[in-house]
């Protein structure tokens, strides 16, 4: 019982120091704040939106301006995922916000002058539309900043509660808004959010996502097509996702849910929803303190799973038990699980996906989060009238519930591809200059795709004249440097060699052999040119590094060129 009392006094104070390393660390604070100020106003705006709808068209034009403004944004995610990837990630971040301004404040000026609503409606559209390369791009860029996983995992933890509380806070602001002015002043006032979101974008560095190998052939549609095909080529990713999607089906049909619980079964009348509503969101809220308590953890699925059986047990106990407090109890506890959901699913990604790619996965799964909100929505009722509101949550709880089971083995080996790598790794890779300058999260990409090799001696590792394919790093044993069949120089542990032939893109320069049994990690090419050449410090460094063995100046113990 002591062991258990430490173990959680330890994950408390883990996650502690890891919230307080995410408001130390400057770029991950701006960006935080960025998210909120955008959020804020978008849920602001999205009253204000529908407000104005009811009051032109009345029930039909709400659906209306929900439909225009859904299906388009989920069409185009994938593409204007693409942007983050191609494109530096702050640039897109303060694009998405400008384009966002620009429309929202002219849909203002719209309602003042009382132009005609279709010109509103085609404004908020394209607002939508601006909003969908913000979130790929800011889940992309947190990696970057953060300095090591436990960061990362708290980042996504603070992202995710940012969210819960602009579910409270923008429907609260423009409810006061509208209570004493107009829906176009709470146009004006998302405008200004917006306007916050990008001074805090403006003083973020530069994050340039790492390019991979293109070809000639490669065209916009194919590099959309990348986000796809790294999800479906990856099966415990594939699952993963497949069932983040199952579960926003399952938030599309709670909305139509709610609404049906409040009024029809439990009788609480229009005010109902909106308390029902704040259990959801209260919820989300304490999941969020909690979800801090998965920084440090090298296992995230089993979190995954429990958030969503957070969502499906709930619901089959409402179906059971229809009663005001079961409601409000068991929307808190879904609330709570989804928080779980989202802060796993994205630090899962992050760290299973290749940097170049990363922007348009997350534009997938903005896709995919869109189009099952919408079907979910669409299928409850139908739902409803077939099997009455209480068999409709009791089977939508059970399906959800059903494929935890089924896929919980197979979604759990994605801890496999996705662990943080050990010490040791870390080590390796920061004793060499040309890495120590990485952000920690890019170290830590790279520490998950060193190749460890174990050679005899008179082994040749590398030799003279051929194509530059890897970067070596000695971690154990000796190796011997020639040119010309004469040996040149010997690198013990904590030498490497390869950098040549690859930065400049030259066939290699010496031939490298094992001297001793040694012990050597290996770098593929794409991995550390994408790491090396899109971090200006480590650029430099590499040029440093080969300028002075091309000198014969030593480093790291060779003292003459390297291959």
């Amino acid at each position: 019982m002591l062991l258990r009392v430490e173990a959680v006094t330890t994950r408390i104070a883990e996650s502690t120091a890891a919230f307080r390393d995410v408001v130390q660390n400057e770029s991950l604070r701006r960006l935080e704040l960025a998210w909120a100020a955008s959020i804020i106003g978008q849920w602001a705006y999205l009253v204000a939106v529908s407000v104005y709808a009811y009051k032109v068209g009345g029930e039909a034009a709400v659906g209306l301006i929900f439909l225009l403004r859904l299906v388009p944004a989920a069409l185009l995610a994938p593409f204007t995922g693409l942007l983050a990837d191609r494109y530096r990630r702050e640039l897109v971040l303060l694009g998405s916000l400008i384009a966002r301004a620009v429309l929202i404040g002219l849909a203002a000026v719209g309602v003042f002058l009382d132009v005609n609503s279709a010109v509103v409606y085609a404004l908020a559209v394209g607002a939508a539309i601006a909003t969908t390369p913000f979130r790929p791009a800011q889940a992309a860029m947190t990696p970057a900043l953060a300095r090591s996983p436990r960061e990362l995992t708290a980042a996504n933890a603070v992202a995710s509660t940012i969210e819960s509380l602009a579910v409270f806070a923008g429907p609260a602001l423009a409810g006061l808004l509208l209570g004493v002015t107009s829906t176009g002043t709470v146009f004006l006032v998302n405008v200004g959010l917006v306007v916050l979101s990008g001074l805090f974008v403006i003083r973020l560095p530069e994050s340039r996502p790492r390019r991979e190998r293109e070809t000639e052939a490669s065209t916009i549609a194919s590099e959309v097509l990348m986000g796809f095909r790294t999800i479906a080529r990856e099966p415990s990713l594939r699952l993963l996702i497949g069932l983040f999607t199952a579960q926003t089906f399952v938030a599309g049909a709670l909305a139509v849910y709610v609404v049906v619980v409040a009024i029809d079964l439990l009788e609480l009348g229009d005010a109902g929803v909106g308390y029902l509503n704040s259990a959801l969101g209260a919820g989300a809220i304490v999941g969020g303190v909690f979800a801090l308590a998965l920084t440090g953890a090298r296992r995230l699925s089993p979190a995954f799973m429990l958030g969503v059986v957070l969502w499906g047990a709930p619901l089959i106990l409402l179906g059971i038990i229809p009663t005001t407090v079961a409601a409000l109890l068991l929307l808190a506890v879904i609330g709570l699980g989804n928080s779980f959901v989202d802060v796993a699913t994205f630090t899962l990604v992050q760290r299973a996906v290749p940097d170049h790619v990363l922007a348009r996965t997350f534009g997938v799964i903005q896709m995919l989060w869109f189009g099952g909100v919408g079907v979910g929505a669409i299928a409850a009722p139908a739902l409803i009238d077939w099997l009455g509101l209480e068999g409709a949550l009791i089977a939508t709880g059970a399906a959800l519930l059903g494929l935890v089971l089924v896929l919980w083995p197979m979604v759990a080996k994605i801890d496999a591809r996705a662990l943080a790598p050990g010490v040791e790794e870390l080590r390796v890779l920061t004793s060499v200059p040309i890495f120590a300058p990485l952000p920690g999260m890019t170290l830590e990409h790279l520490a998950g795709r060193l190749v460890p090799l174990r050679l005899d001696p008179d082994t040749v590792i590398v030799r003279e004249g051929d194509a530059g394919d890897r970067f070596y790093i000695v971690v154990e044993g000796a190796v011997e440097v020639s040119e010309y069949g004469r040996p040149i120089s010997e690198l013990e542990a904590g030498g490497y060699f390869g950098e040549i032939a690859l930065i400049r893109d030259v066939p290699r320069t010496a031939t490298v052999t094992a001297k001793t049994p040694v012990v050597l990690y290996a770098l593929d090419r794409e991995d550390f040119l994408g790491a090396v050449t899109n971090h200006e410090p480590s650029a430099e460094a590499a040029e440093e590094v080969i300028s002075a063995r091309l000198a014969g100046v030593p480093v790291a113990g060779a003292r003459v060129p390297s291959v």
